[in-house]
């Protein structure tokens, strides 16, 4: 009988950080939601007052779209726009896909 049961703790005490795992990404995701939520309150409140307003704005919304697919699509909205007027305003075209920047050809010796 004392071998089943401490076979039965040792198991249970295996098994421990295992059901601890889900615990401890609950408590990250709801501070990054909190995190993010708060950023986005405060970013609002700098727009009628000094301060960073956009960039906190931006913040916020980057910590939410790890969580919300409304504030990723909100974002990738605000790159699109973001590269519209930029493209506008310079003159400059930009990749669509953001994953390169737009290369130029270069001159080698061989097309020479």
């Amino acid at each position: 009988m004392p071998l089943a049961f401490a076979s039965a703790i040792f198991n249970k005490a295996a098994r421990a950080p295992i059901m601890f795992q889900p615990t401890l990404d609950q408590v990250r995701r709801g501070l990054r939601i909190v995190s993010g939520f708060t950023l986005l309150l405060v970013g609002v409140i700098m727009l009628v007052t000094p301060g960073p307003g956009w960039l906190t704005i931006l913040l916020g919304l980057s910590l939410l779209a790890a969580e919300f697919v409304w504030a990723r699509r909100l974002m990738n909205r605000i790159k699109r726009e973001g590269d519209r007027i930029k493209e506008a305003v310079l003159g400059v075209e930009t990749d669509e896909d953001h994953e390169t920047p737009p290369r130029t050809q270069q001159r080698t010796k061989e097309s020479l």
